[in-house]
């Protein structure tokens, strides 16, 4: 049998796990690799950086899963700041450069993975390129930001957008005693979320001195005489900030892709077939932050950028690149975040999402405890679930609470996956005892409460 050859396009979560992978299924006699990673790290834990940033965990040695020298070690050829620039579908070849020397040079392949991640949204704003300005995406931006932290003048943050980077970003903020302020387009912080979990957050930020402001758009930065940032504007005030921070989300980074014309979504992700092949192409496989996948509630595709994707992404294309069978049959939107010590979670759709579906549905929330109400240290949660009218089908759970609230998503989540309906959620034998939970776990009071609401109609 011949030599093949496999190229993989980025060195994080989805590009290492599927070279790993396929090296594990083939010796090199059979398959060379070759990986391209433009920055200075490979196979980290981004989810790790705020808690960095908020000096929680020690970095970046620790968020490294494996270096490069162990990579190599097991017969990957891993290259380092080394950007490919070009794709030649065709001639099956990329061209990649050398970012310290600029060489560049044409490597074919046989197989090619595609696992360039995503980008942080920059908006192009007045100043938005000014020292003192920062995306958080990988190790790198990391260790920008926290040289930043210690050139700022003074201890004054904006962070611009209240998703998941956002509010992580603010805690690790204020963890570094900073004065913080939040700015959010929306009347919210978390459109992830539905606006009345949204204001639980809120409320929680603000009783962390956070100063959220929200229905705010951010219209520039504004620099001082040095150049650096001094102030962000928006329409009708300017926010003094030493250090801005972006957490206004990602987008995939499919600009090299959509050069070499590969199919992409309505978000611009790569869409690729349940084996996690590039539709249209044999060879050509993608996974990770650049990619859309299957919405198993909508039955759309939607991008979703997590390290756990990115990982079962890999893992997928490995094993079909050496020679076995895989296939990643999609996700139900879980997720989960905290800010200090409050607890966020979702998963399936939104209020919004569904109505824009064209389904009917009815809501419920319910206030609980994450023990029994007499055992000591029970936490309050806020737990809201959708449920489809007529059917009972359950179509999404929020979860805003203290210490053991977010986890219980993943209850949710199984639920979703299987199509249960909301009725047959209350038979669920989920484990119960005082220190862990009330007698009826939140996740199934509010599965009862949106049950008793379809049977009424």
């Amino acid at each position: 049998m011949a030599q093949r050859r496999l190229v993989v396009i980025g060195g994080d979560a989805a590009g290492m796990s599927a070279a790993s992978r396929a090296r594990r299924l083939k010796d090199p006699g059979q398959l060379t690799i070759t990986a391209f990673e433009r920055g200075r790290f490979a196979s980290y834990s981004a989810c790790g950086i705020p808690y960095w940033a908020g000096g929680v965990v020690d970095g970046p040695d620790a968020l490294i899963a494996r270096t490069p020298e162990a990579h190599r070690e097991r017969g990957i050829d891993l290259r380092m700041r080394t950007e490919v620039t070009d794709i030649d579908v065709a001639g099956q070849r990329v061209r990649a450069r050398d970012l310290a020397s600029g060489r560049e040079a044409w490597h074919g392949f046989d197989d090619l993975v595609v696992a360039t991640g995503a980008r942080p949204v920059r908006p192009p704003l007045e100043g938005i390129d000014a020292p003192g300005v920062y995306g958080v995406q990988t190790l790198d931006d990391g260790q920008a930001l926290l040289d930043g932290l210690r050139q700022a003048p003074g201890r004054r943050a904006v962070v611009i957008g209240a998703g998941y980077i956002g509010v992580e970003m603010a805690e690790a903020l204020r963890r570094r005693e900073y004065e913080v302020t939040v700015l959010e387009r929306s009347a919210q912080p978390m459109s992830t979320l539905d606006p009345d979990m949204g204001a639980l957050v809120r409320e929680a930020m603000s009783g962390m001195g956070i100063d959220v402001v929200t229905d705010t758009a951010v219209t520039g930065i504004r620099t001082g005489r040095d150049g650096r940032v001094a102030a962000v504007a928006t329409d009708d005030r300017e926010f003094p900030a030493d250090v801005v921070v972006l957490g206004l989300g990602v987008r995939p980074e499919t600009g090299l892709a959509e050069a070499a014309g590969l199919p992409l979504g309505e978000s611009g992700g790569l869409l690729t077939d349940l084996a996690m092949r590039v539709r249209g192409h044999d060879n050509i496989w993608a996974g990770g932050d650049c990619v859309e996948v299957l919405d198993l509630v909508s039955g759309r595709t939607r991008h979703v950028a997590l390290g756990t994707h990115a990982n079962k992404h890999g893992q997928v294309i490995g094993t079909n690149v050496g020679g076995g069978y895989a296939t990643f049959p999609g996700v139900v939107g879980t997720a989960v975040s905290k800010v200090c010590d409050l607890e966020i979670a979702r998963t399936g759709l939104l209020e919004a999402q569904a109505t824009a579906m064209g389904l009917r549905f009815v809501t419920a929330t319910i206030e609980s405890t994450s023990r029994a109400g007499y055992y000591p240290q029970a936490r309050p949660m806020t737990v809201k679930m959708l449920a489809e009218r007529g059917t009972g089908r359950l179509l999404g759970v929020q979860i805003v609470g203290r210490e053991g609230a977010a986890k219980r998503v993943d209850v949710a989540a199984v639920a979703l996956t299987a199509r249960m309906t909301v009725d047959q959620m209350t038979a669920l034998d989920l484990g119960y005892a005082p220190p862990f939970s009330p007698v009826w776990d939140p996740v199934l009071v509010a599965a009862r409460k949106a049950s008793a609401t379809v049977a009424e109609g």
